[in-house]
């Protein structure tokens, strides 16, 4: 009788595990710590991170990996980070925050910067290849697959042959500053739709 106590306990317990890890989720912003790198389009993804964190009232801190800020949702637990890594490993905070904070890897969302997209448009995925981006690739290999949902924030393509480094890690034009607070905007209610809605739902609202 004992036992079969401990077990339903046992059994109890781990259903108890797997609905809170239902209520929880990680966004992650892809850019690089500095200043010298503040408000560039690589930076895309600290942009958005910072975006939800304001709107959800929530303060970043200084953590192992990543600056962190913790934040709920509609019953749901949110958790923000911005790799202090550099973009390069990238991987290496999304898959410590994953781990130790017990969350399914369909309930991870990466804000990520993209050449093939036009300036501020958003496109949402389940899964995909790196594409020459450097923190899709090392997360990629962190994880051990490219099955992971990510936000794509398009940055356009207007460089010329041989200076598309230059652009990435330039700074907005003009033009685009002025219209970059309503794409990042619309970026923050696509996640937090991804957090609620969930990715299919999302997708068809933003896509």
């Amino acid at each position: 009788m004992a036992r079969l106590l401990k077990a339903e306990t046992k059994s109890k317990q781990k259903d108890n595990q797997q609905l809170d890890s239902l209520k929880k989720f990680l966004l992650i912003g892809l850019g690089n710590i500095g200043a010298k790198y503040s408000n560039t389009r690589h930076n895309i993804g600290f942009n958005i991170a910072d975006e939800v964190a304001a709107y959800l009232n929530a303060e970043f801190s200084a953590e192992r990996y990543a600056d962190v800020a913790e934040c709920s949702y509609k019953g749901k637990q949110i958790t923000i980070i911005k790799p202090t890594t550099y973009m390069n490993l990238s991987g290496r905070a999304f898959r410590f925050y994953m781990q130790q904070k017990s969350i399914p890897l369909n309930h991870t969302l990466t804000f990520v910067d993209d050449l093939d997209l036009p300036f501020g448009k958003i496109r949402l995925k389940g899964k995909g290849s790196a594409g020459g981006h450097n923190g899709l690739k090392n997360i990629e290999q962190e994880l051990g697959t490219a099955k992971y949902p990510r936000l794509r924030f398009g940055i356009g393509d207007n460089f010329s042959r041989g200076r598309q480094i230059d652009y990435v890690l330039g700074q907005w034009s003009e033009n685009e500053s002025r219209e970059l607070a309503s794409y990042v905007n619309e970026a923050r209610q696509a996640a937090l739709s991804f957090v609620h809605h969930g990715l299919s739902n999302t997708m068809n609202d933003f896509n």
